[in-house]
């Protein structure tokens, strides 16, 4: 069989049936989960449970506390062939659920030195509960596997908290993707974007890159009755912030990819009556070209000083790059998309535009090819324009969409790794 031949792999019809047979189980560990979500780098009963499984499954290979609660399983098929990675990201976020359901989080923990709610808001526990159901089926058809299929279980894609590692780029670091090393990996996100029965890709730049800034502005603190007496942090900032608009719309070709400049955080001053000596801004810098992405950085920094200089203040910038733009593998993604559009059904595969969003999946891309798709999880009749989006406390997963999710991965391993043998 040739790396372009459409023709689905020789154990197809086994993997879908298998792939019925088991929905119910998914649905009931995604169930569990969502009632039971857990932070980034604190995923500890979560990696239990996908610990334990993959080692009821005879899985050739267990590691876990890879990138302190992470795990990694190793499927060895019975005949020679390639490396096949497959990926599900597995905390939760700071959000409290709105959501009506017999499952609806209750969780509160500490988060960064507050209490939050906790709440899988982003359909991770739908990406856990389905990796899981993959998991079983291929281990069923090992002996007829062609090579190795590598199971990552990832915590903190949200980000750890402050002052921590992890998340891809620390799953790699230790090791995550040697011993043996994929040729390729697939990755999988749900999302309210997408009708439940739908699936969409992407070839290229999918997703956004994500970086943080930090712009704090110094001044010279002063009665509010006589703002001539010091120097104003707040009206230049706010000088900043609306300088900060023109740095999309003004110097970067979104002709050419698109970029988003956002301040989400202000924060100075304690009375009413008092100029306060600081004031600092937080926010996020998205973009698809990596070439765009530092121009932006220069852009933004030099703009943040100019503006503060002018007004007699003073700023520091710093700029924390995150995660790199999600690049699904052109050739990957085109050898591929048979097998997406088999799973999908006729008219039910879409090419997506470009995702503003971020993914640490993109760390896993920079080594190897990787191909990242999502799955619609919005009920059918609901516009996906107007459902509540992942991240939203009423975030909702129409749970009809973790069987296409699961046939999806395990179509897409066994007909790459017979493609590739």
């Amino acid at each position: 069989m040739s790396a372009r031949d459409p023709k689905p792999n020789s154990l197809a019809d086994r993997i879908d049936a298998a792939a019925q047979a088991i929905e119910q189980r998914v649905i009931a560990w995604r169930r569990d989960l969502h009632e039971h979500p857990e932070l980034g780098n604190r995923e500890f009963r979560t990696a239990g449970i996908v610990a334990e499984h993959l080692k009821a499954l005879g899985f050739d290979e267990v590691r876990e506390k890879v990138a302190h609660t992470g795990v990694v399983g190793l499927l060895k098929g019975g005949l020679p062939g390639p490396v096949v990675a497959l990926r599900a990201d597995m905390d939760g976020l700071p959000v409290t659920e709105e959501v009506d359901v017999p499952f609806a989080s209750r969780v509160r923990t500490k988060w960064n030195g507050e209490e939050v709610g906790v709440m899988h808001a982003c359909g991770h526990d739908c990406h856990v509960s389905i990796l899981m159901g993959v998991a079983e089926i291929l281990a069923g058809m090992r002996a007829e596997l062609r090579g190795s299929v590598k199971f990552i279980f990832q915590p903190a894609e949200e980000m750890p908290p402050e002052g921590e590692e992890g998340g891809a780029k620390q799953m790699i670091l230790e090791g995550a993707l040697q011993n043996p090393v994929p040729q390729a990996i697939f990755g999988l996100h749900v999302t309210s974007r997408l009708n439940v029965g739908k699936v969409g890709y992407r070839p290229g730049p999918t997703m956004a890159s994500s970086d943080r800034f930090r712009i704090t502005v110094h001044g010279k603190q002063t009665h509010g009755a006589a703002p001539w007496l010091g120097v104003d942090p707040i009206v230049t900032s706010a000088q900043i912030i609306m300088g900060l608009q023109t740095v999309v719309s003004r110097g970067i070709d979104i002709a050419r990819e698109p970029a988003v400049v956002t301040v989400g955080m202000i924060k100075g001053g304690v009375r009413e009556n008092i100029i306060p000596n600081e004031v600092e801004m937080r926010g996020t810098i998205r973009s698809f070209d990596e070439g765009m992405r530092d121009e932006i950085h220069e852009r933004v920094t030099t703009l943040a000083e100019a503006v503060a200089r002018g007004s007699r203040a003073s700023c520091s910038c710093v700029i924390q790059k995150n995660y790199p733009v999600t690049v699904n593998d052109p050739a990957l993604t085109a050898q591929m998309v048979p097998t997406l559009q088999r799973v999908a059904g006729p008219g039910a595969l879409e090419l997506v535009p470009k995702v503003t969003g971020a993914e640490d999946f993109s760390f896993f891309q920079q080594l190897i090819p990787g191909l990242f798709f999502f799955v619609g999880v919005t009920q059918p009749g609901i516009d996906p324009a107007k459902a509540f989006s992942n991240h939203s406390p009423k975030f909702f997963a129409d749970e009809r969409g973790l069987l296409i999710g699961v046939r999806a991965l395990a179509q897409l391993t066994c007909d790459y790794l017979e493609a590739e043998s």
